[in-house]
């Protein structure tokens, strides 16, 4: 897993010309829709991933 994931589109607009922000990690711009946004990872969730074998055909 990389230090820094982009994200691949704005979340207020959907357009995909982003770039870095001068605020710190995990600032992005949206050249598109001129908004400024953050992400963060929040963590895992407790539960993790529960898979659903309900029965499918196996190979």
């Amino acid at each position: 897993m990389s230090e820094r994931a982009a994200p691949f589109h704005c979340p207020y607009c959907g357009d995909e010309d982003l770039r870095p922000g001068e605020e710190g990690h995990g600032a992005w711009e949206c050249a598109a829709c001129n908004r400024a946004f953050t992400l963060k990872f929040r963590g895992l969730l407790a539960r993790g991933v529960q898979r659903n074998d309900g029965g499918g055909e196996q190979i």
